[in-house]
């Protein structure tokens, strides 16, 4: 099964740190089949290609990031993959002049205002739309784990917020946002989508925003879950674990050996937010126990669940590698708060930046027996050097 990823980028001035509205001068200078605006002009999205190996997969993020670290530094501007700017004053918020955006900060008023946040969207292949839906109710008491992975965002308007991701608690407020119920077919989801559109409660199917979806527009389930993460190796180890995931549930509804769902899911919502309060440092409610665990453990788990998908993507090696790094490490929370204290959210902005564009000066020393060198170990030691599969846009 092949895997794209969508990321989203705050565009900041890079004399202040501060978040600003200057998304289309970046776009600009760069080819609108790959990039494209976002919600409020201090956001960018890439698409990436469609890969089949995440070696190919972080090559070509690597080299869509430095393209708008590029585009970027000619005009005093960076981009940042994080949940939230570290200093991001609300005059930041401008609605990008699209009539659909317009539309949606007129109905929804502040809670599009401030939807000044970044996300990770990973795509991943199914055979049909019937699928997508068994498998999104299959994977979705999983997904926590993946936000917990991801957290980046803890600071909002200078301050922090207590969170490892407090875009979590920007986003569910939404009325389409968080953990998704369990359908029977691909025709019952979309039944669905249309009574929601009728209601008036969203315009169309671009505004589901739930954790989990089949794709609108592409025969993909897409994880929508996620902070946008500094390190680009963290978007590969969640798009491997995800893209597992998928495996695994496809494999369990084969043989008939994926529990019955008991439909109820909304104790999913208290799992996210756990996740959302303490990211890998803390516990988090075990999706097979619903106790609460500490994050490692919870991981670790997850990690051995998943082992044969792994092996039949010939990910086990890179994501395992990749889960100890996280671990030892802890989340890109963890990091941002550690450098806003040893200096000010100012170097934590550095930081975010450089990490966004693959820098590894700025980053912690390995630990003995890790690897520092690309994807464990199976990308080149300078990323820099290789070249970016064409993308497709997803």
């Amino acid at each position: 099964m092949r895997i794209g990823v969508e990321e989203e980028f705050h565009v900041l001035e890079v004399e202040s740190g501060l978040l600003v509205p200057r998304a289309n001068s970046i776009l600009r200078r760069l080819p609108r089949r790959n990039f494209t605006t976002e919600l409020h002009q201090s956001t960018v999205e890439s698409n990436s290609g469609v890969h089949a190996s995440l070696q190919d997969l972080y090559t070509d993020l690597i080299a869509t990031r430095q393209r708008l670290d590029t585009a970027g530094a000619s005009l005093g501007l960076a981009v940042m993959a994080a949940g939230t700017a570290p200093l991001a004053p609300a005059a930041s918020g401008r609605p990008t002049a699209d009539a659909r955006y317009q539309e949606i900060v007129e109905e929804y008023g502040r809670v599009a205002e401030e939807q000044l946040i970044c996300g990770t969207q990973v795509h991943v292949d199914v055979p049909d739309r019937d699928t997508a839906v068994r498998v999104m109710c299959a994977v979705a008491p999983y997904l926590p784990v993946l936000l917990a992975m991801s957290a980046s965002s803890p600071f909002w308007h200078g301050s922090d917020t207590g969170y490892a991701s407090w875009r979590t608690l920007m986003w569910q407020r939404w009325p389409t946002a968080g953990p998704v119920g369990c359908f029977a077919s691909g025709a019952d989801y979309d039944a669905f989508l249309q009574e929601l559109v009728q209601s008036g409660v969203i315009t169309d199917a671009g505004m589901i925003y739930y954790d989990v979806r089949p794709s609108a527009h592409l025969p993909t389930l897409e994880l929508r879950i996620c902070d946008a993460c500094p390190r680009v190796e963290t978007v590969v180890l969640i798009a491997g674990l995800f893209r597992a995931m998928v495996t695994d549930a496809r494999e369990r509804l084969r043989t008939g050996t994926t529990p019955e769902c008991r439909s109820r899911h909304d104790w999913l919502r208290g799992a996210s937010w756990k996740a959302a309060r303490s990211g890998l440092e803390g516990a988090l409610v075990d999706p097979e126990s619903r106790q609460e665990t500490p994050a490692p453990t919870v991981v670790r788990q997850l990690l051995a669940r998943l082992r044969p998908a792994l092996e039949a993507h010939g990910d086990w090696q890179t994501v395992s590698t990749l889960t100890d790094e996280i671990l030892t490490d802890g989340s890109a929370a963890r990091q941002m708060r550690r450098k806003a204290q040893e200096e000010d959210l100012r170097a934590c902005c550095d930081t975010l930046v450089a990490e966004t564009r693959g820098d590894r000066h700025h980053r912690e020393q390995p630990s003995a027996g890790r690897t520092s060198a690309g994807v464990a170990g199976t990308v080149a030691a300078d990323p820099s050097q290789s070249s970016s599969a064409p993308a497709t846009g997803l």
